[in-house]
C-alpha cells in the first residue's frame, strides 16, 4: 500500500512538473511587448519595465530623439513612456500602427491629440498630482526673485561690484501686495497655500469652475469675474491655467495694455497662454514691470504656428527671470512622475484597468 501510494505520488508531481516546464516554455517562446522610453529615465524605472518581462527601448541621453528617430523606435512598439519633448499627432499614428498605450510621465497632455489616439484605440494616460508642490514652489521661487531682483543682485555679487551696502537694486515683495491667480485647480490652489503666509493685502483669483465658499475661506481667496480684473487690479500674477482653444493667448496686447501699472506676471503653466512678443513690447513701455516664466511657447509642440525659439528681444530683456522649465524637477518627484506612468504600463500589459487615462 505505501508503495503504490508514494509511486501515485511521485507520478503526480512529474506531471505537476512537466505541465509547468511546458506552459514556461511556451509563454517563453511568445513575443515579448515592446515599450519604448523615450528620454533619459531612472534605472529604477527601467527595472519595474524589464523585470516584468516587457522588451523595452530607451534613449539614454538628456536630448529628445528627432521625430524621425523616435518614430524609427517606436514604429514597432506596444507602448510609449513618453515625456514633455514628445508630441503625438496623426501622422505619427499612422507611423505606430502597432502603439496601444501612451503613458505620459506629464501633467499637461496638450502636446497629445487625444481624440484621434481614442479613435485609433491608442489609451492616455498622465500623472494628476505629483508636480502640484514641486511646481508651486517654484511659482513662488519665481515671484520672489523677479521682485526683488535676485538675478540682478547676485550679478553684483559675483562681478566684483559689490563693495558693501548701497542705496541700490531695490524691488517689490509680496508683503502688501495683492496677488491674482489665473487658473485655481490643484497648482492655482497650491500657490495660494504656499504664498498667503506672505501678508498680501489681497489674493484674487479666476477660475471658469468658482471654488466652494469654504475652500475660498481656507486659502483666502476671493473670486473676481474676469482676467481683465486680475490684470488692473494686481501687483503679482500667477499664469497657472492649462492650455486650451480659450486661454490660447489669453494674455495678449490688449490684455497687457489693461494691466496695472508695475505688474510682476509669473507663467508656470503653458508657454501658449502669454503671447511673448506682447509681454516684450509690455515690459519695454514699462506697463509690466517684469516677467518670469518656466514655460516657453516653442515648448508646445503641438501647434504648427508656435515660434521656434524665445523672442531675442525677451531674452534678453533686464527684467526678466527664467528657469528651463524645472517645475517638477525635484529628484524624488521625478521618480515619482515616472514610475507612475511606468505602473500604468504595467497594468496595461497585466490588462487590468489604468488609473490615470485621459481619454
Amino acid at each position: 500500500m505505501h508503495a503504490m501510494l508514494s509511486t501515485a505520488i511521485g507520478l503526480s508531481r512529474k506531471i505537476v512538473a512537466e505541465t509547468a516546464k511546458a506552459c514556461f516554455s511556451t509563454s517563453t517562446n511568445l513575443p515579448r511587448k515592446k515599450v519604448v522610453v523615450t528620454a533619459k529615465a531612472f534605472e529604477e524605472t527601467y527595472q519595474s519595465l524589464t523585470n516584468n518581462g516587457l522588451e523595452v527601448t530607451g534613449n539614454a541621453t538628456t536630448e529628445p530623439w528627432k521625430r524621425e528617430e523616435l518614430i524609427a523606435h517606436a514604429r514597432d512598439a506596444h507602448a510609449m513612456l513618453a515625456f514633455m519633448t514628445d508630441s503625438v499627432d496623426e501622422a505619427f499614428l499612422d507611423a505606430c500602427p502597432d502603439l496601444e498605450l501612451i503613458a505620459c510621465a506629464l501633467k499637461g497632455f496638450d502636446n497629445f491629440d487625444i481624440q484621434k489616439c481614442a479613435e485609433r484605440g491608442v489609451a492616455v494616460t498622465a500623472v494628476p498630482d505629483l508636480l502640484t508642490a514641486p511646481t508651486a514652489e517654484l511659482a513662488v521661487l519665481l515671484a520672489l526673485g523677479l521682485g526683488r531682483r535676485i538675478l540682478q543682485a547676485d550679478e553684483n555679487v559675483r562681478s566684483g561690484a559689490f563693495q558693501g551696502w548701497r542705496p541700490t537694486l531695490y524691488g517689490t515683495g509680496l508683503a502688501g501686495t495683492t496677488v491674482g491667480i489665473y487658473g485655481a485647480g490643484a497648482v492655482g490652489q497650491a500657490v495660494a497655500q504656499r504664498i498667503v503666509g506672505f501678508g498680501l493685502k489681497r489674493m484674487l483669483y479666476v477660475d471658469p469652475d468658482r471654488l466652494d465658499p469654504q475652500t475660498e475661506g481656507h486659502l483666502k481667496v476671493e473670486a473676481a469675474n474676469s482676467i481683465g480684473d486680475l490684470l488692473q487690479t494686481c501687483d503679482f500674477l500667477f499664469v497657472c491655467t492649462p492650455l486650451n482653444e480659450s486661454t490660447y493667448h489669453v494674455i495678449n496686447q490688449k490684455a497687457l495694455s489693461q494691466a496695472k501699472p508695475g505688474l510682476m506676471l509669473i507663467n508656470i503653466s503653458r508657454g501658449s497662454c502669454v503671447e511673448e512678443a506682447a509681454v516684450v513690447g509690455s515690459l519695454e513701455s514699462g506697463q509690466l514691470a517684469g516677467y518670469a516664466a518656466d514655460v516657453f511657447e516653442f515648448e508646445d509642440w503641438i501647434l504648427e504656428n508656435r515660434p521656434k525659439s524665445i523672442h531675442s528681444r525677451l531674452h534678453a530683456h533686464p527684467r526678466t527671470l527664467f528657469s528651463p522649465h524645472l517645475g517638477s524637477a525635484v529628484r524624488s518627484t521625478r521618480r515619482g512622475i515616472e514610475q507612475a506612468a511606468a505602473d500604468e504600463i504595467l497594468r496595461w500589459s497585466r490588462g487590468e484597468d489604468y488609473l490615470y487615462r485621459v481619454n
